[in-house]
Formats: structure tokens, C-alpha cells, sequence
């Protein structure tokens, strides 16, 4: 890993992963928690809450998963080149993301991927010397890991919502839109089945984004004319004829479209999401990197994707501010419709304000901190 080095595709990745994760993010902030397990009211709430489900939901974080997969070679030659232990470097780096993350999930977003993050970033370490081939074989084997834990998970929740589904799905409503310390309490109850419940729905698609991340780094997949762009490139037909019927599939059992007697493809939807959302995501990847290669992106949204740690926890703030009591209160007032360009609206001011920051500083609010834990400041 020794030649890797920074990459701009890379930057306009960050860049449109956050933008995506903030467009999913928005509405666990903005709506009660019934409103995740009941279906939206009026044909137009029912297509946007589609839209994000079918083309958004579980296909950006994996993105940004592949990003931090990759970043693991940057984070190696960078330590070598300056003489420091990488393995030490790396696990105070990992400690640092779960002390931020826990911070996050507490005072800003019980939804948190940092701490998540965190862990499955440490059992890279063990996978990390293998060839791209090994762990590309690893992402695979995620797929079907994924595919039983959402198994579980769709029975774990039916089985909930069977058993007490007006005091679940009405959980914490009240306290999320109300003052700081309020909504801050509320966070910290339910946080702990949140990062379970994102352990089941997001960890194995995550590690597995993680191994193909850095394949890709030790496989130069962003020279242009590498090998494994080439092979992306080719197989877009493929990736294409199943990413959309299987999203479909899922945003319409999300959604809640279908009838109540198609429990078996109802559950199909939600567990073959495990295929269908890596392979959106694929063509994601595929469609940035010519993207970022056609055109000059802004050079403040360029820096926002450089410090996304930054970038992701200012999303979260801004939302509070919006739909918090201690700020706007705008909470449970906007609808699925209204919510997509406003998550745009705070998605952009976010990455900005980071941009400018950095502009100005070198780096975002954020990055001296987890730089300093991880011993190079």
C-alpha cells in the first residue's frame, strides 16, 4: 500500500455520499418514530418517501463505507512516511471515532454511524493484509450474512410491533422535537436498540463495503484505465437489471404498498435489499467516478468531502437547529415531500460552512480532534 495516494473521485464521492446520507437521515429527525413504521398519508408522501427508500436508503452510506474501506491505504502510507507505528495510529483513530460517535449519537443523532463505524474498522485490521482477491471474497460473503440478519431483523420487529406496537412506534416522539435536553435524553434511552437495530441492518453490507474499499485502493482502481473500472464498467447491465427491481421490491414493502397477505415477498423485499442496494450503489460509484472526471466540482464542496467527519456531524447539528424546540421547532410540521429539497437545503449549508472552515483553517472543526487522538496532529 506503500504508492496510494489521495484522489479526487474519492473527494467527489464524500461529497455526493453526504448529500445521499443526509436525504435519508433528515426524516429520523424530523418525524416521529411511528411515521418509520407506518406508511405516509397522500399519494405525493407516499412517492417521495418511495423515492428516498428505492434510490437512497442503504445505497449512500455504502459509498461512504467503500470510502473509509479505501482510506485505510491512505491512513497506512501516511503513517509509514512519517515514521509511525500504523497500528497504533489506526486503533487510537478507531477509539477516537467511538468517543465522537457516542458524543453524536447522544447530543445530535441517535441514527450515529460513527461508533458502528468504529467497530467494524478494528476487524479490518485483521483482513488488511490480504490481496484485492481475498477481499473482494470477503465483500461477498457479506452479502449473506446481511441477508440473515435482516431476516432477523424483519422478525425481530413484526414480533415488537405484534406485541406493542402503539407504545413502540410512538417511542420518544415527543421528546425529539422538544428542548435540548429533553430531545438529548431521549436520544441516550433509545440509542443503544438504535446502533442494534443499524448493527443488523447496516453492519455486514458496511464491512463488506469496507473490504472492497481498500481491494480497491491496493488495485488502483481510480488510475484511469485500471482494470477494475474497466470490469465495473462492463458489468453496469448486469448491475442495473438488479439493483432496480430489487429496490423497487424494497421501497414498496417499506413503504408499506403492498397487501398485508404478501408476507413472503414482503419479506423477500426487505432481505434481497442486501443485494440490490450494493448493486445501486455500484453504479453510484461507477457514475461519480466519470462524473468527478467531466467536470470542475466548487472547491469548498470539494473540501466539505475532504473533511467529512466534519461534514456529517454539521448535517445533524443544522437539523436540530431546524426541527428541534430549541431552535426552528419545526418538528413533525413537514411532510415527506417537503422534506427532500429541505435535507438538500441543510446537506449543502452543511458541507459550505465545513468548506469554508477548512478554507480558512486547512481542516474541519472536527479533524484536529480525531487527528490528535490518533496521535498526528
Amino acid at each position: 500500500m506503500n504508492r496510494i495516494r489521495r484522489s479526487h473521485e474519492v473527494d467527489v464521492i464524500r461529497m455526493a455520499a453526504l448529500i445521499g446520507i443526509c436525504v435519508v437521515n433528515v426524516p429520523f429527525m424530523a418525524l416521529p418514530i411511528e411515521s418509520a413504521f407506518v406508511a405516509p398519508q397522500g399519494a405525493d408522501e407516499r412517492t417521495a418517501a418511495f423515492v428516498v427508500e428505492c434510490f437512497f436508503q442503504l445505497k449512500f452510506f455504502l459509498l461512504f463505507s467503500f470510502v473509509f474501506g479505501w482510506g485505510m491505504a491512505i491512513q497506512s502510507t501516511s503513517a509509514r512516511s512519517k515514521g509511525q507505528s500504523f497500528a497504533r495510529r489506526y486503533f487510537r483513530r478507531m477509539l477516537g471515532l467511538a468517543i465522537l460517535g457516542m458524543a453524536h449519537a447522544t447530543l445530535v443523532f441517535s441514527g450515529d454511524i460513527l461508533v458502528l463505524y468504529a467497530v467494524l474498522g478494528s476487524l479490518l485490521w485483521w483482513i488488511k493484509d490480504h490481496p484485492p482477491r481475498t477481499l473482494l471474497r470477503v465483500a461477498a460473503w457479506m452479502l449473506p450474512l446481511s441477508m440473515l440478519c435482516l431476516t432477523v431483523l424483519a422478525v425481530v420487529v413484526e414480533m415488537m410491533m405484534a406485541a406493542d406496537g402503539a407504545s413502540f412506534a410512538a417511542m420518544g416522539s415527543a421528546s425529539l422535537g422538544g428542548g435540548f435536553f429533553e430531545a438529548t435524553q431521549a436520544r441516550a434511552m433509545e440509542w443503544p436498540a438504535t446502533f442494534a437495530f443499524l448493527l443488523l441492518l447496516q453492519g455486514p453490507l458496511a464491512f463488506g463495503a469496507f473490504a472492497a474499499g481498500l481491494a480497491a485502493a491496493k488495485a488502483d482502481f481510480f488510475v484511469e484505465g485500471s482494470r477494475g473500472f474497466a470490469l465495473l464498467e462492463s458489468r453496469l447491465p448486469l448491475l442495473v437489471g438488479i439493483a432496480l427491481p430489487l429496490n423497487v421490491l424494497y421501497a414498496a414493502v417499506i413503504g408499506g404498498l403492498l397487501p398485508e397477505s404478501y408476507e413472503v415477498i414482503s419479506l423477500l423485499g426487505m432481505v434481497l435489499v442486501a443485494i440490490g442496494a450494493p448493486a445501486l450503489s455500484s453504479i453510484y460509484l461507477y457514475l461519480l467516478v466519470r462524473l468527478s472526471r467531466a467536470i470542475e466540482l466548487p472547491r469548498l464542496l470539494v473540501l466539505a468531502g475532504q473533511n467529512s467527519l466534519s461534514s456529517y456531524v454539521a448535517q445533524g447539528v443544522i437539523a436540530g437547529g431546524v426541527f428541534g424546540a430549541y431552535g426552528l421547532g419545526w418538528f413533525d410540521s413537514i411532510g415527506q415531500v417537503g422534506l427532500i429539497p429541505l435535507s438538500l437545503v441543510i446537506a449543502l449549508v452543511a458541507m459550505l460552512s465545513v468548506g469554508a472552515f477548512a478554507a480558512i483553517t486547512g481542516r474541519g472543526p472536527l479533524e484536529p480532534v480525531l487527528r490528535r487522538i490518533s496521535g498526528n496532529a
